[in-house]
């Protein structure tokens, strides 16, 4: 009797204290309603995944005093599952402890869900073991068996999400589910994931989709009883594209969920702006026509390890660490002059908060570090004991490899003309190709280089150090990475393959930097490390590793992946590192590098890196 009371009590407390709050949809008069009132939203593109979890409080906090009253974010589902049945919701992805630091600042949140979020994410944020179990899996359409993951995915991920929506006393007003769907066609997928979130999130959520802005996409993007909006950035047309969402959807807010202040970069080109003055005129423009909006970027933070993905637009092209976007927050958090004239065009139509306005940070320089080689390749290769024999080349996917570099090997079983035509169809994405450890040149899933000539002998040994740089985020996403396809040598097909992944986790890196024996001597691929302390009068602040003279690789401090580097074709010169990766005074810090293609080591003091003060994200690129 006792219990049902106290039940009944509890129940009566939360219907007092939340029972004034909602959020809706007023199609009638479109606009949101909070608690029963006109709403309307100015909001700013954040990703968990991209910020140390250190930092989620600062950002947040920057993006409330520039006027701000929401935030967004994707949930990005492959790093939540990094395999089948395997959670992580820690660290980088507490996604719910993310959400609480942002209504902690009295933000509301809007959820991204997915599944796939693009995002400039590796597969557009789907796990990469779908194409494990099914390389040609139809993902993204209503295919019984990706039909059968997402829904195995939902029932983890919605639960946690329900305790923390709007109407439960929450931050959350709106979800989204897929995006940018209209691109894909019109499946009824969509309408299994609208009943889906309807199911377990109890009909208590406002969702929506969002489109590009063309009559076709609207059309096939919408889906029935889920509020459509679009998105577009700086300098577009903004009564042609509002007047295209009121053709697609007649009723309801005007929202731009999606409002570009910056722009995705490429390796090899030059780096993405936008215009301070177009970005305010754009938005000025948005919120005299009463829409919501949110900026997509507001911070972008960065893509550490091996997290970016690619784009196929001619060719394919790989995105780089840094996802700065020439964002109204640069890629460290500091506010730009871009921040300040946005805070003050939302201050025309907003109450700013009051506050000190937030100022760019001091940031850190080192003295030269010098490196050493501790081992080749070859020999960290030589150590692990992790091959797989297969008499056809496997890809990452069927070698439970998800990033990284894979090395294909095999010995050439007869006599080849001289020289000899290698052929690696397919290549994904780049592969360095030795024969006896002898490098004979480098195949280019970017360059379209599937061949090159070749000098081996019978009973050589061929290998190809395959490098992934990250699947395709957007479009074809069923990107498999390494080697799928048969490997001739002139017109024979070769067989008999070891393949060995090469593992670079914080505790493979922390072994390599242990190694004390004989390096190989050929010069790369190979791993170069340093020690530095940080002298106790020196504050510990974030900083930018600037790798000057080495060529394309991959840099770790303490054991984590700060990202790929490749200086010589830009426009990424320096790394972004965290205060929060720094050891204190007393204890040693260590900066490993695996360099791939050729270091400066081979001169006289120049085996050497610089944490700098200054980031560099706009460097020089090719001329093509």
């Amino acid at each position: 009797m006792f219990t049902r009371i106290f039940t009944l009590f509890v129940l009566y407390c939360i219907r007092t204290i939340f029972g004034a709050r909602s959020f809706t949809v007023d199609y009638e008069n479109n606009t949101f309603l909070k608690d029963g009132k006109p709403f309307r939203y100015v909001s700013g593109s954040i990703h968990y995944f991209r910020v140390p979890p250190e930092f989620w409080h600062d950002r947040i906090y920057k993006m409330k005093m520039a006027g701000l009253n929401a935030i967004q974010t994707y949930v990005e589902w492959n790093h939540h599952e990094p395999e089948p049945g395997v959670y992580n919701f820690e660290g980088n992805y507490d996604l719910v402890k993310f959400v609480k630091t942002a209504q902690d600042l009295d933000m509301l949140v809007i959820l991204r869900t997915g599944p796939f979020i693009d995002a400039e994410r590796d597969m557009g944020g789907l796990p990469y073991w779908l194409l494990r179990i099914d390389p040609n899996m139809q993902m993204r359409f209503y295919d019984p068996n990706f039909i059968k993951y997402i829904d195995q995915w939902y029932n983890v991920l919605l639960p946690k999400i329900e305790p923390l929506l709007y109407n439960n006393g929450g931050p959350i007003i709106t979800i989204q589910i897929e995006n940018e769907y209209g691109f894909c066609g019109c499946d009824q997928y969509k309408a299994h994931l609208r009943d889906l979130f309807n199911k377990l999130l109890k009909k208590n959520a406002v969702l929506f989709t969002t489109d590009q802005p063309f009559p076709n996409s609207l059309a096939c993007g919408k889906t029935y009883n889920v509020l459509a909006t679009t998105d577009f950035g700086a300098g577009a047309n903004i009564t042609l594209n509002f007047d295209r969402l009121r053709y697609t959807q007649a009723d309801g807010p005007l929202v731009n969920s999606e409002y570009y202040p910056g722009y995705l970069d490429h390796w090899g080109h030059p780096h993405s702006t936008k215009t301070t003055e177009n970005v305010v005129k754009t938005l000025n423009e948005m919120l005299l026509a009463n829409a919501s909006v949110n900026f997509y970027m507001f911070h972008g933070g960065t893509s550490f390890g091996f997290t970016a993905g690619s784009n196929i637009l001619d060719t394919f092209q790989a995105c780089p660490t840094s996802y700065d976007y020439d964002a109204p927050l640069t890629e460290a958090g500091d506010p730009t002059p871009k921040y300040y004239a946005i805070r003050d065009t939302i201050g025309k139509f907003f109450p700013l908060p009051p506050g000190p306005v937030p100022q760019p940070a001091p940031k850190m320089k080192s003295p030269l570090i010098t490196l050493k080689k501790v081992m080749s390749v070859w020999d960290y290769i030589a150590k692990l004991n992790n091959s797989i024999v297969s008499t056809y080349p496997l890809s990452f996917e069927k070698l439970y490899h998800p990033f990284g570099f894979i090395l294909y090997k095999t010995i050439v079983q007869f006599r080849p003309t001289d020289p000899a035509v290698l052929t690696v169809k397919n290549i994904a994405d780049r592969g360095y190709v030795y024969v006896n450890k002898v490098l004979q040149g480098v195949l280019s899933r970017e360059q379209k280089v599937e061949r090159i000539p070749v000098q081996v002998l019978k009973g050589q040994e061929i290998e190809i150090i395959v490098e992934n740089q990250g699947r395709v985020c957007a479009g074809a996403i069923n990107d498999q990475k390494g080697i799928f396809q048969n490997v001739t040598l002139g017109s024979k097909i070769l067989q008999n393959w070891t393949m060995i992944p090469i593992p670079l986790d914080p505790k493979s890196i922390q072994k390599i930097e242990s190694f004390t024996g004989q390096t190989d001597s050929v010069a790369t691929p190979s791993f170069y490390t340093g020690e530095f302390q940080m002298p106790s009068s020196v504050q510990i602040l974030d900083t930018f590793l600037k790798v000057d003279g080495w060529h394309k690789g991959v840099a770790f401090l303490n054991q984590f992946n700060l990202g790929r580097y490749w200086p010589i074709i830009g426009p990424q010169l320096t790394l972004y590192s965290p205060s929060t990766l720094f050891q204190n005074s007393s204890t040693v810090n260590r900066i490993t590098l695996f360099e791939l293609e050729n270091s400066p080591c081979d001169k006289e003091n120049s085996c050497v890196v610089q944490f700098v003060d200054i980031p560099i994200v706009d460097g020089p690129t090719p001329e093509y």
